[in-house]
């Protein structure tokens, strides 16, 4: 016991463990987004989704998982990164290029993380926390969360923030899905072309289907 714990003090061990709060998270959000997609077929259906999962007997003990590995994650990210910074105290005079450069993308994951968590806890006031009005479809009350997106969605400096933080996702998502692979042990030439394809593909599918529905909600939906 005392040694798996020595181990998640080890750099690889937490390296391993930012992977593995990772990969819950990036399935969280691809799942999430795929929800959020039924606003395309009506209001009832979005709606009624949006009903199921606050009536899954599951919720609570979801909603800790995913709050473990979003705290984990982020706290363990930033420390280790303070350590790189530590061991390389000084910038070097001249960045590399070409294959040897570091991706811009990649240097900026703690400043994307943060940002992303801003976002994150917005986000839960504005929606989770926020106003809630009620309808009924014949099968009981439920919360219409459908109106508060719609409001929500009217007012442009919340879309356009929505859709910076959307971005900002993607590319965390393009470098974190790749990398989370590599630290789980698929780190071999063999692997890294489709790594690559799957992770940018994945950013892509995610962030964009996140940003249908604000795109839709202002420029199209009409009440």
């Amino acid at each position: 016991m005392l040694q798996k714990y020595c181990f998640f003090k080890s750099t690889i061990g937490r390296k391993q463990l930012v992977a593995l709060t990772g990969l819950i998270l990036s399935l969280f959000v691809l799942t999430h987004m795929a929800g959020n997609l039924l606003i395309l077929v009506s209001p009832q259906k979005y709606n009624e989704y949006a009903h199921s999962l606050v009536s899954n007997p599951f919720l609570e003990l979801i909603e800790w998982v995913l709050l473990f590995a979003l705290v984990s994650h982020f706290i363990i990210a930033m420390k280790l990164q303070i350590n790189n910074f530590k061991a390389k105290p000084q910038a070097y005079a001249r960045s590399g290029q070409g294959k040897k450069g570091t991706d811009p993308v990649s240097q900026t994951m703690a400043i994307q993380g943060l940002l992303i968590l801003v976002f994150i806890v917005l986000h839960l006031i504005t929606f989770k926390y926020g106003t809630s009005y009620e309808v009924n479809y014949g099968t009981g009350p439920m919360r219409d969360l459908h109106r508060l997106v719609v409001e929500v969605f009217h007012n442009p400096i919340y879309v356009g923030w929505y859709l910076v933080a959307l971005v900002v996702l993607g590319l965390h998502l393009k470098h974190g899905v790749k990398s989370l692979f590599q630290t789980l042990g698929f780190n071999h030439p063999k692997y890294q072309c489709a790594l690559q394809v799957f992770a940018l593909l994945y950013a892509i599918v995610v962030s964009c289907g996140f940003i249908i529905q604000p795109i839709y909600v202002y420029f199209i939906f009409q009440n």
